[in-house]
């Protein structure tokens, strides 16, 4: 017998913040709403914790995702639900049967289930790495759990790191992957005109503290010195705590200085050029909870070195070299290997890349959340 279809309302915040530059986030929620719309289970539905995006809410959401409700602004409704189960959903997006909150704040339904993604734990496990207004979310998490929400993590390390953080009971914990961004079909020639040359070494990813970017220009230096053609590309807008890497890149010598470019927040073709034709993908985070750009580098057959922390050894597994996090001579030898990759050697390498990034898929990941809902809904 089919089961009845379920009306489901996500949180699309992230769809309208930062101005449209897409997040990490942002990326998550748009590929899986547009992978649970095409399912024949779910009636999908979005709402939006934003006054100030309301102007591009609709035209941001994926063909077959209906808007719901008013915008309303995110820090009034996350200090009420932080304290009370009011307002409810209901009273902005009608009826659902489940509402999901896709980036630590979940609403109160009346009636219906509750899942909240909890992304990573950096708040707890590195309050000196976020801006104060993320020091909230693991209350916001809590608040969700005591009122009956189920978690949902990207990874099996964030479940775990939630059971033993957060103490949410493990039954109600389920780590769904993410799925491997869309490869655009990027073109390497434009990427390295764009770079300045033939080698370089990527980084993409804001820029700030958990990303480690003065431990990727202090593993640069010795690239550098030994190869007068290689360079650095850091694509990626420029977030709080930056302070690190501009010292970092002014005690570099002014040679290598010079073959560093920061390029701050670029269009998706200008990335996905610099991504094709990079090098080797660098991803030295200090913390992870996932990781989507290596997995997006993987789908482009471009090596990728990263550093062993958080949950990228699971999401990377023995597609990426995985090196010591924090130990900058050990990431400069990584890089420098991959570097060297010419031919079959290089070939096999992305061969291996692209094959584990296919096991990523949005659908999957739709499934999964499809399967976690019909738990929490009833």
């Amino acid at each position: 017998m089919p089961q009845p279809r379920l009306r489901v309302a996500l949180d699309g915040t992230p769809l309208v913040t930062l101005g449209g530059q897409r997040s990490g986030v942002g990326t998550f929620v748009s590929a899986a709403l547009e992978a649970l719309a095409a399912r024949g289970d779910l009636d999908v539905v979005a709402y939006a914790l934003t006054f100030r995006g309301r102007a591009r809410w609709r035209e941001v959401l994926p063909a077959g995702v209906a808007p719901v409700g008013v915008a309303v602004p995110a820090r009034l409704v996350r200090a009420a639900w932080l304290r009370s189960s009011l307002p409810p959903l209901e009273w902005f997006g009608g009826r659902v049967d489940v509402a999901h909150g896709t980036c630590f704040v979940a609403p109160p339904l009346r009636r219906g289930g509750v899942v909240v993604t909890v992304h990573d734990l950096t708040p707890l496990r590195f309050p000196e790495m976020v801006e104060p207004d993320a020091a909230s979310f693991p209350s916001l998490v809590r608040a969700a759990v005591d009122r009956g929400a189920f978690v949902h993590t990207p990874s099996r390390y964030v479940a775990d790191e939630v059971v033993e953080l957060l103490g949410v009971p493990a039954e109600r914990v389920v780590a769904v992957p993410h799925g491997t961004p869309a490869a655009a079909g990027g073109d390497p020639l434009r990427g390295r005109a764009a770079a300045g040359a033939d080698r370089y070494v990527l980084a993409i990813g804001t820029v700030e503290p958990r990303k480690a970017y003065p431990d990727l220009v202090r593993a640069f230096a010795p690239l550098a010195a030994d190869d007068p053609e290689v360079r650095l590309v850091v694509v990626g807008r420029t977030g709080w705590g930056a302070e690190a890497f501009t010292e970092a890149l002014a005690q570099l010598p002014p040679e290598a200085r010079r073959r560093v470019r920061v390029t701050g927040w670029l269009s998706n073709r200008e990335r996905d050029d610099l991504l094709a034709g990079a090098a080797v993908l660098a991803y030295p985070s200090r913390y992870e909870g996932f990781g989507l750009p290596p997995l997006e580098a993987m789908a482009a057959g471009v090596p990728v070195v990263a550093s062993d922390a958080g949950s990228l050894p699971e999401v990377l597994g023995a597609a990426a070299t995985l090196v010591p996090v924090g130990d900058v001579d050990a990431l400069a030898d990584a890089l420098a290997a991959a570097l060297s990759l010419q031919g079959p050697a290089r070939e096999a390498v992305a061969a291996t890349g692209r094959l584990h990034a296919a096991s990523f898929t949005w659908e999957r990941c739709a499934a999964g959340l499809a399967q976690l809902y019909r738990v929490a809904g009833t």
